[in-house]
Order: structure tokens, then C-alpha cells, then sequence
């Protein structure tokens, strides 16, 4: 079994309102040290394989399909053997 946990970002050139408002908070509060803002999504997913090359293959393909839009959004993952 294994454990993905995967981060999804917008892609550099998309504009990211969520970063903005979270950003403007946040200089609201005092800290206007800072600059930029970039929110993302952070995902677990549970793979029941045994075999960490197809665990890696279903994430991508989990990722394409369903979990990141790829026209806007970029991830990347960490796969880490898990037991029961």
C-alpha cells in the first residue's frame, strides 16, 4: 500500500485571486513583508498496490483526470510505502 500525497498549484502565469485576498489579509494584519500569495491544494490519497511503478502510473493518471486541471494547474507528488 501506499500513501501520495500530492500538491496542486496554479501555473505561474494564471492569475490567483485567492493568493490576493489572502495576501491583502495578510497585510492587513501587519505583515506587510509579504509579497505574494499562491494558493494551492494539498490531497492524500491511499493506493492498495504492490507494485510502486503502477501506484506512481494511477496517481498521474488520477491527477490528469480528475485531481489538477491541466490547462491551469500543475502538481506534483511524493509516493511513500505505507503497511495496513
Amino acid at each position: 500500500m501506499f500513501l501520495a500525497k500530492v500538491y496542486v498549484t496554479l501555473k505561474p502565469t494564471v492569475n490567483d485571486p485567492q493568493g490576493l485576498t489572502v495576501r491583502g489579509g495578510l497585510h492587513s494584519l501587519g505583515f506587510e513583508s509579504v509579497e505574494s500569495v499562491r494558493v494551492g491544494k494539498y490531497l492524500e490519497v491511499r493506493i492498495a498496490e504492490a507494485d510502486r511503478a503502477q501506484a506512481e502510473a494511477k496517481v498521474h493518471d488520477m491527477c490528469r483526470d480528475l485531481l489538477a486541471n491541466p490547462i491551469i494547474e500543475d502538481y506534483r507528488f511524493e509516493l511513500q510505502e505505507i503497511s495496513d
